[in-house]
């Protein structure tokens, strides 16, 4: 069995319009979501072996936000430049050579590429709003083998899915 769990990074900040794409920090609302999401994780005892992240200082911080939350250090968190302005074939391409020994990889990225890779394994999958995680497991154990036909299981969660359900409440 294979989790890739896929994360779009937290909202970011829009407020210098000097700053070039890939040095956009996280706003208030995004350094608040990204350690939620990570609680929401850690309560459902999915603990990634291996986290990912595009060298965007959002993704970065996203995801190491996410990784102090569930106990490990910013240390654990891998950048990867392959995962920045890629396609979700680009992505897939990096998940698909990880080592089989690992059996959870996380990957924090942007959109549109992470909606695309979500909706091609399962099609009703919402869009990946900032800060969302979707959570595949897989019937497989190789990284090379993720395909839709071994996909198990599947849980979607974001920070407005919550909001959503408490004011339901």
């Amino acid at each position: 069995m294979k989790t890739l769990i896929l994360v779009r990074h937290a909202k970011s900040s829009w407020d210098d319009p000097s700053l070039v794409d890939e040095a956009r920090p996280l706003n208030k609302r995004g350094r608040r979501d990204a350690p939620e999401m990570g609680r929401r994780l850690l309560e459902r005892g999915v603990v990634p072996e291996v986290i990912l992240a595009s060298p965007a200082l959002r993704a970065r911080t996203t995801a190491e936000l996410i990784a102090l939350e569930l106990g490990a250090d910013e240390a654990a968190v891998i950048i990867d430049h392959r995962l920045y302005a890629t396609t979700a074939a680009g992505i897939l391409k990096v998940v698909r050579e990880q080592d089989d020994a690992v059996d959870s990889v996380m990957v924090v990225g942007h959109d549109p590429e992470m909606s695309e890779l979500a909706r091609r394994f399962s099609p009703l999958i919402p869009p990946m709003a900032t800060c969302a995680v979707l959570e595949l497991r897989f019937e497989t154990g190789t990284w090379a083998g993720l395909d839709t036909g071994v996909l198990a299981e599947k849980h979607f969660d974001s920070p407005k899915a919550a909001a959503a359900a408490a004011s339901a409440d």
